[in-house]
């Protein structure tokens, strides 16, 4: 993986972080605050969004269905066409 120079500050070599000697609970504890600052950038969609949101997946998963019953058919047609019926000839 390469190092950045993002978040670092000057003078300091590559890969010591500004409070390098962490143990296993500060680590975890700013895990936390990372994941809880990351929470705060969330933005719940309005109901009129949330509502165009699901009309758009309905749509295009009732056209991938139609889309895929198309062409299943199709190439169970052109089986069929190539194939025959599947009724052999009776060896006698």
């Amino acid at each position: 993986m390469s190092q950045t120079t993002a978040g670092r500050a000057s003078g300091q070599p590559p890969g010591q972080d500004a409070e390098s000697p962490r143990g296993l609970f500060g680590r975890l504890f700013l895990f936390l605050r990372q994941v809880v600052g990351e929470l705060k950038k969330v933005v719940t969609p309005t109901r009129r969004e949330l509502v165009n949101y699901v009309l758009v997946v309905l749509v295009f998963v009732a056209f991938m269905m139609v889309l895929i019953s198309v062409l299943d058919l199709a190439f169970g047609q052109a089986a069929l066409w190539i194939f025959g019926q599947g009724s052999a000839p009776a060896a006698g």
